[in-house]
This record gives structure tokens, sequence and C-alpha cells, in this order.
């Protein structure tokens, strides 16, 4: 059982492949706490640093919509960080029962879009968003993004091809170009995909692809185009259908090019839902708002299509 001088331990909440999730409260003021730690007695080197960059780069970023971090504390031979609680759950949790309304799924995604447009502004590449790790208060409304454990400063990745097996992130969310497998490098733009299977998961109860090999996963984010939203679950209007669809488009820069561009145009959806109910008549070109802050160099050859197709 874990045992933190300063810190009473409470239940295990949450196990994942390489970290222990407790609840737990800070004796000096009562304060709830989440105490994560490595799930290894004797954790690499590498897993020690990235458990540090996990607990640096969420300190750094301190937004309103990322999990706060009061701090980071050495137990026996690993590391043990120190994060809010402010009464959340998982929307994995949340959502196992049945797909979420319309209603109640746009000022979810609003919040997402607006939390992940700031996190990118800050420069780091979240690389895991699903809804393990958005976690939601219903009772305030008040949503926040959890687990920077492979998060990256860098602007742009060039992924090396691994094992399925291997890959960083979770498969079902997993952007085309974070396969490793296709000839393109990684930005922010990978998040926004994740954002999409995400944003699937919550409307439809079910991701966009169901294979259960991996291999067969991979394949499927790079070369399957995923049954539309609207087709899958009627209840939901075209509009928002093809804001998710065009979230999962298998080329970066036919994506939402920002968070924000995506958060603009599910609150014009917002704006709407009150007149017209249900959305189905709603119509508008997507991406009006939509623009990157950051310059992109096109990861593409033009005029030398001959060369290119022999």
């Amino acid at each position: 059982m874990l045992t933190l001088l300063n810190y009473q331990i409470g239940s295990q909440i949450y196990e994942s492949v390489n970290s222990l999730v407790y609840r737990g409260h800070r004796n000096e003021d009562n304060q709830p706490i989440i105490l994560k730690m490595l799930k290894e007695d004797y954790p690499t080197p590498l897993a020690l640093t990235r458990y540090r960059q996990e607990y640096e780069i969420t300190q750094d970023l301190d937004l309103a919509g990322v999990i706060k971090v009061y701090g980071v504390e050495k137990y026996q031979n690993t590391l043990v960080i120190i994060l809010e609680d402010f009464g959340g759950e998982s929307l994995k949790l949340l959502m196992a029962a049945r797909p979420l309304t319309l209603k109640e799924f746009l000022p979810i995604a609003l919040q997402i879009a607006d939390s992940l447009g700031n996190i990118h502004a800050a420069n780091i590449i979240h690389k895991d968003i699903n809804p393990s790790n958005l976690v939601w208060n219903q009772a305030t409304n008040q949503l926040k993004i959890i687990d920077f454990g492979i998060a990256s400063r860098l602007p742009r990745e060039n992924p090396t091809l691994k094992n399925p097996e291997q890959l960083e992130g979770t498969l079902a969310y997993l952007s085309p170009e974070q396969t490793g497998r296709i000839n393109r490098s990684m930005d922010y733009r990978t998040d926004l995909y994740s954002l999409g299977v995400t944003c699937y998961e919550m409307l439809t109860g079910f991701v966009p692809f169901d294979a259960t090999e991996a291999m067969e996963l991979v394949h499927c984010h790079i070369a399957k185009t995923p049954t539309p939203v609207c087709d899958v679950n009627s209840n939901v209007p075209p509009i928002v259908s093809d804001i998710v669809m065009k979230l999962l488009a298998k080329n970066a820069s036919d994506r939402y090019q920002s968070a924000f561009g995506v958060k603009a145009d599910l609150a014009k959806c917002q704006e709407n839902l009150t007149g017209l109910e249900d959305l189905s008549g709603l119509q508008f070109e997507l991406g009006q708002n939509d623009f990157s802050g950051q310059f992109q160099i096109p990861q593409k050859l033009y005029g030398r299509e001959n060369e290119v197709n022999t």
C-alpha cells in the first residue's frame, strides 16, 4: 500500500499499463488530491525522465482547462505526481452507458477545443487525446485535459516506424501521421484527428474503426474512410457530422488547421441550437474562422507529379 509523508492515501481509482492512480488528501489543509505513480517498483531511467517531463509540462501550462499539479515526490525507487482533484470523472466512464445527446455534446466539445487551442498556443502537442484523458465534473460543467506523459514541446516530429504494439498513444485514436507509417511529419494537428475520434465516440458510442488487430487498426487510420456520424446516429445533424468528419481527414492539411477553428464552428452550432432545436436545417461553410498561428511547410510535392508517379 502506498504511504507518503504529508498525504492521506485513499482508494485506487485507475490502473494503466504504466501507472497507478489514487485519490487522497493533503494533511496540511485537507485538500483533495490525485496521486499518480509509476507501476514498476524499479522503473527505467527513461520512465522516470518521462514522469518528470509530464510534471514540468503540466506545471508550465497553468491553464484552466488543464489539470493542475501540486508537486512531484520521491517514493522508494519511483516518483509520485501530486495533482488536483476537482471532483471529475473521465468521459470514458460517463459515456459508457450511452452516447451523448447533442445538448450534452456541444458544451463539452467546445471546452475540449478551447483547451486544446490554448495547449497548442503554448507549443505543446498532447499526442494522447482520448475520452480517458478528458475529465469532466458534471456538477460544475468543468472539463480538464490530463496525462501529458507523452506530450511534446516540439513544433513538429518525425515519428519512427515501430511495431503497432509499441506505438506511443492510444491506437484507436491515433492520427495517420502518428503511426509512423506514412511519409509525413507530425505536428499539433495530430491532436485534432484524435479529437475527431473522441467526438465520433461521444456522439455514436463507437470509435470510427473497431478492428481488433493492431496492424489492421493502423491500416484503417491510414486508408479507410469512416462511416459518417449522422449515418451511425440519425439524431446527429449533418452539420455536426461534417465537423467531426473534417477533423478525421487523413491528410492534416484537409483537417481544421487550429483547435480554435473547430471551436468557432461548434459555437455556431451551439448558438443555433435553441432556435432550430435539432440543427437539421443548419448549413454553413466550415472553417471560416479557421487559421493556423504557426507557419506550415506543405509536405507535398508540386509540379513533379509525373516523376513521382513513375
